[in-house]
């Protein structure tokens, strides 16, 4: 929690947090799933986006099987006539209407999928990956880390196990 705080008034800005898991060709997923299972990833996900804003689109909605809990979602969608008839879940029509309903927020994350990290990359602040240490065939990707303006402040590396068929690496970047 200190690393949080310490982001937060060092950046002393609004702080908006692309938060991924991809391998090692930036493969996130393919035909609307995930390609892993890393149970402690699922932990610190929840862990650092439990009750906040979490902004997403479409497709990565509806790869839920339900909305997830504690979290105000946020969804991204072409289709003017899309609806969600779920409390705490709001349809929005671009990356600045989704930015726009958290302006009075000090934390949001964007958690995709590949368009909208795409989006997310001109806006964001910080990236925090989860590296899977392997190559996947997918169909959708995390956008190229380019290091000339993120760097990495970050790096904890956790070998494959019982749980975990792939070791996989947290890194934390901040846009420079």
């Amino acid at each position: 929690m200190f690393f949080k705080d310490c982001f937060i008034k060092k950046r002393n800005m609004k702080n908006i947090i692309m938060i991924a898991a991809a391998g090692e060709n930036n493969e996130l997923g393919k035909d609307n799933d995930l390609l892993w299972h890393l149970p402690n990833d699922f932990k610190r996900f929840k862990k650092l986006t439990s009750g906040l804003s979490i902004i997403m689109g479409r497709k990565t909605f509806e790869s839920f099987p339900k909305p997830l809990p504690n979290r105000k979602h946020i969804v991204i969608t072409r289709d003017k006539s899309y609806d969600i008839d779920f409390p705490d879940c709001i349809v929005t029509h671009s990356l600045e209407d989704a930015l726009s309903l958290t302006k009075n927020e000090t934390l949001t994350y964007i958690i995709g999928g590949g368009e909208i990290y795409k989006l997310g990359m001109q806006v964001a602040n910080k990236i925090e990956l989860t590296r899977v240490h392997g190559t996947f065939e997918a169909d959708t990707f995390f956008p190229e880390i380019d290091v000339k303006k993120w760097e990495l402040i970050a790096e904890e590396f956790h070998p494959k196990d019982e749980k975990h068929l792939f070791d996989f690496s947290y890194l934390s970047y901040i846009r420079r």
